[in-house]
């Protein structure tokens, strides 16, 4: 176990599944109104704060802005330029 009570493999794994469901700029157009792929990447982002002894407010931020995509409260406002 980390210092933190982690277990050891913890923090690489949250970081892990960040990037792998992180939204990439070639996808961005495609997945940005997704709000499944949103939500699961905020709340990936969360949980490697977490375990990373991030903010909590951070942590809580990411966590809120995740359950405003998964109750659909939330909506990509679309590319001012296109």
């Amino acid at each position: 176990m980390s210092p933190t009570n982690w277990p050891d493999q913890a923090i690489e794994q949250a970081r892990d599944l960040h990037q792998n469901l992180s939204i990439g700029d070639r996808d961005w157009h495609k997945l940005k109104s997704n709000a499944d792929r949103r939500s699961a990447e905020l709340l990936a982002a969360a949980l490697s704060q977490l375990v990373q002894n991030g903010r909590r407010e951070d942590v809580e931020a990411l966590t809120q802005q995740a359950l405003g995509w998964i109750k659909r409260e939330l909506k990509d406002p679309g590319c001012p330029h296109h």
